[in-house]
């Protein structure tokens, strides 16, 4: 799909005016080398401008998963600066609020806005190179009184959005986290989803990894899992897509969901965990049927646990539902948009449920798990990659 050019005159427009100031603050302050410095400024703003184009326009879904890569570092290359440039204006700007009033440019801010610039830029890296394959264990209990009793500590470890794609062949990174989640020796392992980012064969490499989870595995699939971000050549193609994305999970010893539920028996105790296919808010197709996905009703009191990708299914459909008795419900999907800093994430503009754990002790809760892989820019500033540890409490 190409975007059309509409969509991104604004960033260009704003980007030049940036450049411009940069390079008339250049010529104004830089006694020596001005010169110099306002054509670097000059031409770097013009080879951005083109570059950050013809990204794009670039057929997205025709694309090798190589050429996607790359573009995908070179726009988070033109941001990066862009970021750090924005920063510096910001600064810049308050500097010179004296001025209006007959006195001098507060320097020491305009300085200040340097090295937030540097700062940013250098956290936008950190993201990238370091932060990006680091991975955090949260710890995250959930009283229920009608919890059976014989779960009373029944751990279960939650992953999601591992989107092998961006992976390329490499599996360090997952086999480490594999360990992680074998070493916290969960008595299951819940994948809620977006294995792949466009195409079932990205997972080929990761099976043999992904294999070596040792407690039992429930997925369900995500709105990357289907192969609507690829151009098929037609329609027999994208099926056997999916028939290799069922394949492979099976190869893997993964129980996948889909739209139907797993009991769970311990004793004379069961929970049920019931996976249902993406349900999601536009633009993100709906494939999922969550009456089908459980054999009874869903007001009864037998304790449940939902995988359900997309978190905004809980909100529309579950949380303040009288006829719905799920007591947790599990998601991924938003990734926090791999930004968060000091507990905030621009996700929060899109999904109220982010990140994190919703709802009241007692009543159907939610919980969002903000993902081990990424897709679209290759960074976590913060929003490190996560494995969840849930342990259910009856509080009895």
């Amino acid at each position: 799909m190409r975007l059309p050019l509409l969509l991104i005159l604004p960033v260009l427009i704003l980007d030049a005016l940036v450049d411009w100031y940069i390079c008339r603050a250049v010529w104004q302050r830089c006694e020596r080398h001005a010169t110099l410095w306002r054509r670097v400024a000059l031409w770097s703003s013009i080879a951005l401008a083109v570059f950050l184009a013809a990204i794009i326009a670039w057929p997205k879904k025709a694309g090798s998963d190589s050429d996607l890569t790359c573009l995908m570092w070179g726009l988070y290359a033109y941001f990066s600066v862009y970021a750090a440039k924005y920063f510096f204006i910001i600064f810049d700007l308050i500097a010179k609020i004296p001025q209006l009033f007959g006195s001098r440019r507060l320097r020491a801010l305009s300085v200040s806005g340097g090295v937030a610039a540097v700062g940013v830029f250098a956290l936008m890296w950190w993201g990238a190179l370091v932060n990006v394959r680091q991975t955090q264990v949260k710890n995250v209990e959930i009283v229920n009184p009608s919890l059976p009793s014989a779960f009373d500590g029944y751990k279960i470890v939650q992953i999601s959005d591992i989107h092998t794609g961006t992976f390329g062949r490499d599996t360090s990174f997952l086999s480490k986290a594999v360990e992680r989640i074998n070493g916290l020796d969960p008595d299951i392992v819940l994948f809620t989803g977006d294995i792949v980012n466009r195409r079932s064969d990205e997972l080929i490499p990761f099976v043999p990894v992904l294999s070596r989870i040792k407690a039992p595995v429930l997925s369900v699939l995500g709105n990357h899992d289907y192969g609507a971000y690829y151009h098929w050549p037609d329609t027999e193609a994208e099926k056997a897509n999916m028939e290799q994305m069922y394949a492979l999970q099976q190869e893997m010893g993964w129980d996948l969901l889909n739209n139907r539920s797993h009991t769970i028996r311990q004793g004379q105790d069961s929970i049920v965990i019931i996976g249902v296919e993406n349900i999601g808010d536009p633009p993100f197709d709906v494939h999922g049927d969550l009456d089908a996905a459980y054999d009874g009703d869903l007001a009864d009191p037998t304790y449940k646990i939902l995988m359900s990708h997309n978190p905004a299914h809980w909100v529309e459909d579950i949380a303040d539902a009288p006829d719905k008795n799920i007591a947790l419900t599990l998601s991924g999907h938003t990734h926090a948009m791999q930004m968060e800093l000091f507990g905030l994430s621009p996700a929060a503009l899109r999904y109220p449920t982010w990140g994190g754990l919703y709802g009241e002790e007692g009543g159907n809760r939610l919980y969002v798990n903000i993902g081990l892989g990424e897709v679209g820019i290759p960074a976590r500033i913060g929003a490190t990659p996560e494995i969840t540890l849930i342990t259910l409490r009856s509080g009895n």
